[in-house]
């Protein structure tokens, strides 16, 4: 019995070492969200769910959480921190504004290493110089940049192992997404959606940033795959030119992957959300503008687009469809969870994309009165599209709506969380509306491509932001905690039955994921418009969140902006655990 026993220890401590050499496998990743040890993706396992079978922190404990360690990222460059660290062998790898990365311990958030990447003058970010988070796979560590490449570091060291350009920073390209590991593959996409960049998603050898395919995600364009010596191949058009795009503006028409993808093992798809067509004055473009305001599903392995959805067709609002598809198992089947820009809940097959529910997840819409669940399609109140300035008095614009949710979303970048314990949906939704109108304009490259003008416009007195736990099946709102400013950072629970997110007025909050109750706080001095994570190291559960006021809203927000102009930016990692805990029993 010792002796067998023994050579389980050995060969586990074997099976561990060679895990280690080898580094971050596919095996791994595909296990990410069900161990706790570390956290090997953004989204907290490929899926999405971000959720920890973890219960050291709990609803009765969660009360005596204090600061293990904060680290700065230092300098002038602040602005918005929407950044998701991962966790890996001692390390935990967070990138910051401005394509920079950090390597700190784990334990003590001392700085192993830093890599701050080199931009070009003229870049064009859209929506502030945010970075999302990296990804892990071998030994190394990828991100993107501001100026469209993609860098893969040594995870030890930081020395550059390659480095490969996506596009032209200087037609409008520029990348802010995590990138995402499945089945070996490094999948990316592209953003500048504002510059009438064209979308697409890109499928890569993680070890060498050498392209395997490509797929637009705008109807008419060419896909592509690729030999060992960089040779490409047609693999088809995507969609069919000119079938819901009339004209020649499919050419410069948008659809950004900008907020990058999940994959579900078991349907072996990777799920990509398409942003805005462009321009945004609609009047240019008649027809669905397929593949933008979308969602697709992608095969891993070829690229092909098994099937899509259209969360808005014909979108006139800057209703990007990018905002994650959540994976999860309800009534016996894979289906997907997606809170959509223009303020519904979709939830749908995750095979074939079929939609079972959309219901509103926002309480003020006047695009469209609601989804028809047998067409799929949207009941449209056409009072509510912004009008046409060829019809307007002086032919320079065109007749302003009030039109809700605003551009800025009923949720936007910040990713929300399922609980398969609770069997709830975590929303970060947001209360806003914009006045909004169409103008002309033509396409130059490099240069805005809007054709429209906003002012953002609050709805209530009282909040902007409410966090949501919403039933997929009823579609109703099971409880809601309001809050002053806009919700702009991400959501985490955890089989503890807690929900940590994070305020613009700085707080990190865990709240009861079961009733909303309000169980701790922490001032991390900015803005928090990141997700948090947690996982566990020699027996203690950890928690992270990157803090630092920024993104979109202070930028494009109008006056929901100048409400919240007393928030101040920063730039900092916090890390916490329970007070003076080496090791914790678990509940």
């Amino acid at each position: 019995m010792y002796k067998k026993l023994l050579g389980t220890l050995v060969l586990s401590a074997l099976s561990s070492m060679s895990a280690t050499a080898a580094g971050v496998t596919d095996a791994m990743i595909v296990n990410d969200a069900k161990s706790g040890d570390d956290v090997l993706s953004y989204g907290m396992g490929t899926e999405g769910q971000r959720y920890s079978s973890l219960t050291q922190l709990n609803t009765k404990t969660v009360a005596g959480l204090v600061p293990a360690w904060s680290f700065s990222f230092g300098g002038e460059k602040q602005r918005g921190q929407e950044s998701q660290p991962v966790v890996y062998n001692g390390r935990m790898f967070v990138t910051g504004s401005y394509s920079r990365i950090y390597a700190l311990d784990v334990k003590t958030g001392a700085k192993i290493w830093k890599y701050e990447h080199r931009l070009p003058e003229g870049i064009m970010p859209c929506c502030d110089v945010v970075n999302r988070g990296a990804a892990l796979f071998g030994n190394l560590v990828i991100f993107s940049t501001l100026d469209a490449q993609l860098i893969a570091l040594d995870q030890a060291t930081g020395n550059v192992v390659w480095k490969e350009k996506i596009d032209d920073y200087a037609a409008g390209y520029s990348n802010t997404a995590a990138p995402l590991i499945a089945k070996g593959m490094l999948l990316t996409g592209v953003s500048g959606g504002e510059f009438g960049v064209v979308g697409r998603v890109e499928a890569r050898d993680p070890m060498t940033g050498k392209l395997v395919w490509m797929r637009p995600t705008v109807e008419g364009h060419m896909g592509y795959k690729y030999d060992k010596d960089g040779k490409k191949t047609e693999i088809g058009i995507s969609g069919t030119t000119n079938a819901t795009w009339p004209g020649e503006l499919w050419k410069t028409g948008g659809a950004a992957t900008w907020l990058g993808g999940t994959y579900d093992q078991s349907t072996g798809l990777a799920y990509f959300g398409t942003g805005n067509p462009s321009p945004w004055n609609s009047h240019l473009r008649p027809g669905d503008n397929l593949f933008s305001s979308s969602t697709v599903a992608l095969d891993v392995m070829t690229g092909e687009i098994k099937w899509h959805y259209q969360t808005t067709p014909h979108d006139g609002w800057d209703y990007d469809g990018v905002n994650e598809f959540i994976t999860f198992d309800m009534g016996g089947k894979r289906m997907g969870g997606k809170a959509d820009r223009n303020g519904f809940f979709y939830v749908m097959d995750a095979k074939n994309g079929k939609l079972e529910n959309a219901f509103p997840f926002v309480k003020k819409i006047t695009w469209a009165s609601s989804i028809d669940l047998k067409t799929g399609r949207p009941n449209y109140i056409e009072a509510g599209r912004p009008g046409d300035p060829t019809k307007g008095t002086d032919g320079k614009k065109g007749a302003t709506v009030y039109a809700a949710p605003s551009f800025l979303g009923g949720k936007n970048q910040m990713p929300m969380a399922y609980s398969p314990k609770t069997n709830l949906f975590y929303v970060p939704a947001n209360e806003w509306a914009m006045e909004i109108w169409n103008e002309p304009v033509g396409y130059k490259k490099g240069a805005a491509y809007l054709g429209a003008g906003f002012t953002i416009k609050t709805v209530n007195d009282d909040y902007i932001g409410a966090l949501r736990a919403m039933d997929p099946k009823t579609g109703k709102i099971v409880w809601e905690n309001k809050n002053v400013a806009p919700l702009w950072g991400g959501v985490m629970s955890t089989a503890g039955d807690l929900v940590f997110y994070g305020t613009p007025e700085g707080f990190l909050k865990a709240v009861d994921a079961r009733t909303g109750k309000d169980l701790w706080k922490f001032q991390t001095g900015s803005g928090v418009v990141a997700p948090p994570i947690t996982w566990m190291d020699g027996g203690v559960q950890y928690v992270a969140v990157v803090s630092g006021w920024g993104g979109a809203v202070p930028l494009w927000g109008g006056d929901v902006a100048a409400k919240v102009n007393y928030l101040e930016q920063g730039g900092s990692v916090w890390v916490f655990k329970l007070a003076g805990s080496t090791k914790v029993a678990s509940k």
